[in-house]
């Protein structure tokens, strides 16, 4: 099997882009843009389509199992996870750029600390011993997979780095805070679900369809608008 990666480079933040265009061969045919670049990256002596040295690619993986979501870049203009990206399924030409909504770092690499910045000013933990509510189980195991990646940060027409809308990264897991949290924790969860989730989602549900872990968002957003907003809004009303 050979195709043509073509990949969008940068030396550094600095640095503009380029693409640069390299012929791959392998006889493996369940290889993965992930195993192509650390392929690339071992050998050292691969040269472009333009006889140029590839120099060392830059880019983020750790298990290579689609379990971390470390490996997130846009493939053939769609945010995908590299190490479940077969290059079978991929065509004759792979397009590889990093993801667009986060700073550059250096090639494929960008800086995705935001989401975590994001989940801090949520308050997303417990400040006591809890226990989940047994009947939403389901809910908390869904939220439990989420890999925080940020493919769908990626598609989502409402986020954007700085913003007050934190997202889906941010969402589902407070999903999980939502369905335990203690008297003491609710209306300052509350408050931040409503602020930085609630009244930024347009619930275009992009999210949805490109999560790599297929996370039920719809239902986890259906539970945490119902808990956070919705009872809260009935419950001050009958007061």
């Amino acid at each position: 099997m050979k195709v043509i990666l073509e990949i969008l480079r940068r030396e550094s933040r600095e640095k503009a882009p380029y693409v640069q265009k390299i012929i791959y061969e392998t006889d493996d045919e369940n290889e993965t843009v992930a195993t192509a670049l650390n392929h690339i990256n071992n050998r050292g002596d691969y040269k472009d389509t333009d006889n140029n040295p590839v120099t060392h690619i830059h880019w983020e993986c750790s298990c290579m199992q689609e379990k971390c979501g470390a490996c997130a870049m846009i493939i053939n203009s769609k945010p995908r996870l590299a190490c479940g990206s077969k290059l079978k399924d991929m065509g004759e030409t792979v397009k590889i750029q990093p993801l667009k909504k986060f700073p550059a770092v250096a090639d494929l690499t960008v800086d995705r600390s935001i989401m975590l910045e994001n989940i801090k000013t949520a308050g997303l933990w417990f400040e006591e011993s809890t226990k989940a509510d047994e009947t939403v189980g389901d809910i908390s195991y869904e939220a439990s997979r989420c890999l925080q990646c940020g493919c769908c940060l990626e598609v989502c027409p409402n986020f954007y780095t700085g913003g007050e809308f934190f997202g889906m990264s941010a969402a589902v897991p407070l999903t999980r805070i939502i369905s335990a949290v203690t008297e003491k924790q609710k209306k300052d969860v509350y408050k931040a679900y409503k602020k930085h989730i609630y009244e930024g989602c347009g619930k275009s549900l992009a999210c949805h369809d490109i999560c790599p872990a297929n996370i039920d968002i719809e239902k986890l957003l259906v539970n945490s608008n119902g808990a956070a907003v919705w009872k809260r809004h009935i419950g001050k009303k009958k007061k």
